[in-house]
């Protein structure tokens, strides 16, 4: 709220701190996540005034994260607010992480006060220079009138093609500092955002739908933008009326149920060599798809996405479409329906052909899903989460070799129930993201897979979870070692050079949970990890099953890098 002035008749004032609060509110941001710093306490007293819950976290990268899983869990714009210098440092891979993933945050960072600049003031670094590169926007608020207006002018520039996170800095006087309430703007919720739903261009839309109903054997990929975009119901409905097989990855994950006879996972390969009609929604051609060139030569393929500079890169398309991943969508069923024939059930045989490539990979990793050897092979402690999962379960995976095996088996039962850091491989997600997921969605149960070198990064704030009372089930696939960097050095250096600088220590992580509060087990029999889960699932407080998994197992993904080659 404004503060009154102790002088009858003078205007009434207010703080920078008090205007970035109502601004953050007009946003719909009821969450910051936050360590404390002296330059930027007032933006916490009008978190206080305005509602806004504040989420004291141990480690700046925490909080960004937190911010960046908050934003992905919500569909509203997630935010952190840092200290100056190290405090701001300490949160640029959180940033940067936001960035590859195309997540809206808004990072708020301390500066040292403006009537200090470049006189060595405390803390004080070029963090605007700094951010550039990995925001869509940055800038330093000039004058305490302008606060509110910049924060607003922030979060209207991660809407701003794909989404992404923005940062602005605010010297310590110009947050501290009274200006009257009738000098600065304060903008209002929904007053001033422009809608950014684009259908795309309708004759691009039209050409799309005339290619998919002639096409004999189609396949689509749902990426992250499926989910960002909020875009499965559009997705279902064209799949099922069309018949045509779906993949999902990243954030798309879940868009169709596990057990939909057009939902795939394991046969992606053998489909993007085969089909004649491939469309990829809402994800790059980067590393993940093997640069576009994973895609059969002889197919049409045909791309969506938010980002004009993603469509087409890295490899010639046919047909590409900038769009909002919903409305493009809406408009191909509207354009592809009211015909005699739309080709659905043309397409029966290949769908069939589909379901006998996957049954057949399923199959044959099935006896080591089932494996009860010991020490656990990876498989089994995967196949037993995924068995684990309700349809209320969000899964987050957190780790290197451990989680490339999650990928291949962990399927969530509902759409937005899948997180991982995405394209930046950054490790030390999960802790914050399964914060950020409890936080925003207290009904959901929040499941997380950690390998054991990615929980040491951010597991200090396990203690956070504890503090503030969001239960969560963590696992702990831990086999001593940094597995899928030791793999390739390895396979690059032999075996007698296997193990240089990727070994953790045998770390009893139960103990650990318990130390700070929360629920722990350890495991080393397959048999065990089951009951052990649901120990965890009852004892309603944050909890930590460490598995000991089998050092001398690489998942097959890790084993395929091309960086290993």
């Amino acid at each position: 709220m404004a503060q009154a002035s102790d002088n009858a008749g003078e205007p009434e004032q207010i703080s920078g701190g008090h205007l970035v609060a109502k601004a953050l509110k007009a946003e719909g941001v009821d969450t910051i996540f936050t360590l404390c710093g002296g330059h930027i306490i007032d933006i916490y007293d009008g978190c206080v005034d305005e509602g806004i819950d504040v989420i004291d976290v141990r480690h700046e990268q925490v909080a960004a994260h937190a911010a960046d899983g908050y934003s992905r869990i919500t569909g509203k714009p997630g935010c952190a607010v840092v200290t100056a210098g190290p405090g701001t440092t300490d949160a640029v891979t959180g940033v940067a992480n936001a960035f590859r993933a195309e997540s809206p945050m808004l990072l708020i960072g301390g500066q040292g006060a403006l009537s200090q600049h470049k006189m060595g003031s405390l803390q004080d670094l070029p963090h605007v220079d700094m951010m550039n590169p990995i925001t869509k926007f940055a800038a330093t608020v000039p004058h305490t009138e302008r606060a509110a207006d910049m924060v607003s002018m922030a979060f209207r520039e991660c809407y701003h093609g794909s989404p992404g996170p923005s940062f602005l800095e605010i010297p310590r006087d110009v947050l501290d500092a009274k200006v009257p309430v009738a000098g600065a703007r304060i903008p209002q919720s929904g007053g001033y955002r422009a809608s950014t739903r684009s259908a795309g261009d309708p004759d691009a839309v039209q050409k799309l739908a005339d290619l998919l109903v002639k096409a004999e054997k189609p396949c689509i990929l749902l990426g992250s933008q499926t989910w960002t975009c909020r875009a499965t119901d559009s997705a279902v409905k064209l799949v099922r009326e069309l018949n045509v097989p779906a993949f999902c990855n990243g954030a798309g994950r879940g868009t169709l149920p596990p057990a939909d006879p057009l939902h795939f996972q394991l046969a992606r390969r053998y489909a993007f060599q085969n089909s004649d009609l491939i469309i990829i929604l809402g994800t790059p051609f980067d590393f993940r798809m093997g640069y576009g060139k994973r895609l059969s030569a002889e197919a049409t393929v045909v791309q969506i996405d938010l980002d004009y500079r993603t469509v087409g890169r890295n490899r010639d398309i046919d047909l590409g479409i900038v769009g909002d991943a919903d409305a493009v969508l809406t408009a191909l069923s509207q354009a592809a329906s009211g015909r005699t024939d739309n080709g659905a059930s043309r397409r029966k045989a290949w769908v069939q052909e589909l379901r006998e490539v996957e049954n057949a990979a399923l199959q044959k990793r099935l006896p080591r899903q089932h494996s009860d050897a010991s020490p656990i092979d990876p498989y089994r402690l995967v196949h037993e989460i995924n068995e684990f999962l309700t349809e209320d379960s969000i899964y987050i995976g957190d780790g290197g070799d451990i989680v490339t095996f999650s990928g291949q088996v962990i399927q969530p039962k509902s759409p937005g129930h899948w997180m991982d850091p995405g394209p930046l491989g950054t490790l030390g997600v999960g802790v914050p993201f399964a914060m950020a997921a409890k936080k925003a969605r207290p009904d959901k149960e929040v499941v997380c897979l950690f390998g054991d070198g990615a929980f040491s990064l951010t597991g200090w704030d396990f203690e956070t979870m504890v503090r503030f009372d969001l239960p969560f089930i963590g696992i702990v696939g831990n086999n001593s070692s940094m597995n899928q960097i030791r793999y390739g050095q390895i396979a690059k250096y032999g075996e007698d050079r296997g193990r240089v600088g990727n070994t953790l220590g045998d770390i009893s992580y139960s103990k650990f949970a318990q130390m700070l509060g929360g629920y722990g087990e350890e495991v080393d029999d397959p048999a065990d990890i089951a009951p052990a889960l649901q120990r965890a699932r009852e004892s309603g407080k944050p909890s930590l099953i460490n598995v000991w998994v089998d050092p001398e197992v690489y998942a097959p993904g890790t084993m395929n890098q091309t960086m290993y080659k």
